[in-house]
């Protein structure tokens, strides 16, 4: 496979379809954007690991995670290697005494791994060619506006009048109604105490 490093550039609510959204992949070294389609518990998913936040107990991701580590299996890199019906099809590349496997996987699951371990997101040109969508210049200096904006946002004056009982309480009802935005504010106003 031609490797083409992409990475998790946005993660969006799907307007027309509720409980689905895109998470937005983007060429490491391009202007080319890939979106897949995925469900609200995948989301959460990969919200959870990109923001950092920790769960009272492990989630299923985090489990899968724990035990890879705890047999000494390293996750090298996630695949997307195939696009057959609009359905994305990835892989988890492994490796466990020297030896590489090769574990077939949802693309949605295989990115919740990639941000958990913060590894690579490989797919190849054709399946960028045929899925992919390429931003004009105009389209990244907004994209590239927007994500310097987020950075630079503070956190809503309301939270800091919060115990850290209260916040905590405020966090896991912001995951349940799967509000990931705020869920990432009071994570970072309870990071910002410690």
């Amino acid at each position: 496979m031609n490797k083409i490093e992409l990475h998790i550039v946005a993660l969006s609510h799907h307007v027309t379809q509720s409980h689905n959204y895109a998470v937005v992949l983007g060429e490491k070294n391009g202007n080319r954007r890939l979106p897949i389609m995925i469900g609200a518990v995948e989301a959460q998913a990969i919200v959870v690991a990109i923001e950092g936040m920790v769960q009272h107990r492990p989630l299923t991701h985090d489990l899968f995670k724990n035990t890879l580590e705890k047999f000494d299996i390293e996750l090298v890199e996630i695949a997307i290697v195939n696009y057959i019906d609009g359905i994305f099809y990835a892989s988890l590349i492994c490796k466990k005494d020297g030896e590489f496997y090769e574990v077939d996987s949802r693309t949605s699951d295989a990115l919740a791994m990639a941000a958990r371990f913060e590894c690579p997101i490989y797919t190849n040109e054709e399946i960028l060619q045929t899925a992919g969508l390429t931003l004009s210049e105009d389209e990244q200096e907004t994209e590239s506006k927007e994500s310097s904006i987020k950075s630079k946002k503070k956190q809503e004056p309301a939270l800091s009048k919060n115990s850290i009982e209260k916040l905590q309480q405020m966090l896991e009802d912001a995951l349940e109604q799967e509000d990931y935005e705020k869920a990432a504010k009071i994570r970072d106003e309870i990071n910002n105490r410690k």
